[in-house]
């Protein structure tokens, strides 16, 4: 028996990287999963992982098509996954896009998908699900940040840092509505993982080499680090954790920038 054992958990964006993840860790724990996806290109990929979580972890899993970011396919979505597989007890709000646009060329399109993805699909699925947790007094919302909640992480991705600051602070405001219902509402905050989304970001070998050396583990996260965090916070062990974000980026947001002889105790001396 996992954790989750008979519940029902929605993963936003779970076709792959991240997502895909926390699809495989929550299956394991005996969650039945619906996998949410947005794209017909990412239809196979998201079928597949339904295959193979079901093969491997006897659940059920489902796959629903949806830009999380329109009410009315939310609605849709939500409505299959309930006369599917019950009402949604685990929402994992991981849709997200990082589009790579300075501030003085950032197109107001660009401005209004990153928002749209990376926000208002929190507010759109979580007020969706809300109603049946309240009912049921039982409810996990976990949202997946960044460290760009807390940090800015670079200079041509204003409108990304952004949103997830909002993300995070949306991630308090609902911990404190939804609360008092039993109702647990957190997030988790990555680093660089090496997903599909930052494939051609890694591939230049300096920007590689840098991002290991300014992470204080000296080395980047993974995805299924992600996914085991989202299991702790769905799980009974944190149900007294509300309106947190948990950093999973190897102490990077807690290390100021210093000159590199501060970070050798040797040159102190």
């Amino acid at each position: 028996m996992g954790k989750f054992s008979k519940r029902t958990a929605l993963v936003t964006g779970g076709s792959r990287g991240i997502g895909a993840a926390i699809v495989k860790r929550l299956a394991e724990e005996g969650a039945n999963v619906a996998i949410n996806y947005a794209s017909a290109s990412s239809f196979e990929k998201a079928n597949a992982l339904k295959v193979e979580v079901e093969e491997q972890f006897a659940i059920k899993a489902i796959v629903v098509k949806a830009n999380v970011g329109i009410k009315e396919e939310v609605d849709q979505m939500i409505d299959e996954v309930e006369k599917v597989l019950g009402s949604v007890e685990i929402l994992v709000n991981n849709a997200g896009i990082a589009p790579f646009e300075p501030f003085l060329s950032l197109s107001e399109k660009t401005w209004d998908e990153t928002y749209q993805t990376n926000v208002k699909s929190i507010f759109l699925t979580t007020q969706r699900v809300a109603p049946k947790m309240i009912e049921n007094k039982y409810g996990k919302i976990i949202n997946i940040t960044s460290t760009a909640s807390v940090l800015v992480t670079s200079p041509v991705i204003p409108h990304y840092i952004s949103s997830k600051a909002a993300a995070g602070h949306l991630t308090k405001a609902l911990a404190i509505e939804l609360g008092k219902f039993s109702i647990n509402v957190n997030a988790v905050g990555p680093s660089t993982v090496a997903t599909d989304m930052c494939k051609e970001y890694l591939e230049n070998p300096d920007i590689l080499a840098s991002e290991i050396e300014a992470n204080p583990m000296k080395r980047l996260g993974t995805e299924k680090q992600i996914g085991d965090a989202v299991v702790f916070l769905a799980s009974d062990e944190a149900m007294q954790i509300n309106g947190h974000l948990l950093m999973v980026d190897g102490g990077l947001t807690v290390k100021a920038a210093q000159p590199e002889d501060h970070m050798d105790r040797g040159a102190l001396v």
